[in-house]
């Protein structure tokens, strides 16, 4: 599957509870970049990006409650550029097969993701996020293809 990345790129903005502070801070620090973009969050966290940083974000559901199944489907329907997902490595959830599921379409579609502020730091410092970019594809999408 081929596909173009704009220079606005499509950013999804996750947390986990326990990581929705670092999100926060994270994207407090980023404000100037992020708002040069189409944001997208789960439910408590595209309201609190929302109103801590005064910016527009799509809001789906809460992750338990199916939205981090339709940040995956936004993935696969070419919806989203970029995934920004602070979830925590340290705590069970009861959502735990849809964390492992969005995060195996990120990769499946080739979607830049970022787990941590470090890699997100990284992820949306890149000049790459400002210019049209079309990613190679990946061998597992060319096998579903065929």
């Amino acid at each position: 599957m081929s596909r173009i990345m704009g220079p606005k790129k499509r950013v999804a903005l996750v947390a986990h509870d326990n990581c929705k502070k670092d999100l926060i801070e994270w994207a407090k620090y980023n404000r100037g970049s992020l708002s040069r973009h189409e944001l997208y969050g789960t439910g408590t966290s595209g309201g609190l990006v929302a109103k801590e940083l005064g910016l527009e974000v799509t809001r789906l559901l809460s992750g338990p409650l199916g939205g981090d199944q339709q940040i995956g489907a936004l993935i696969a329907q070419g919806g989203l550029d970029v995934l920004v997902f602070f979830w925590d490595p340290l705590e069970p959830l009861p959502h735990d097969p849809d964390v492992k599921a969005l995060l195996r379409i990120a990769v499946l579609y080739n979607i830049p993701t970022a787990c941590n502020r470090s890699t997100a730091d990284f992820l949306v410092s890149s000049p790459i996020m400002e210019q049209e970019y079309e990613p190679a594809p990946v061998e597992a999408t060319a096998r579903l293809q065929r």
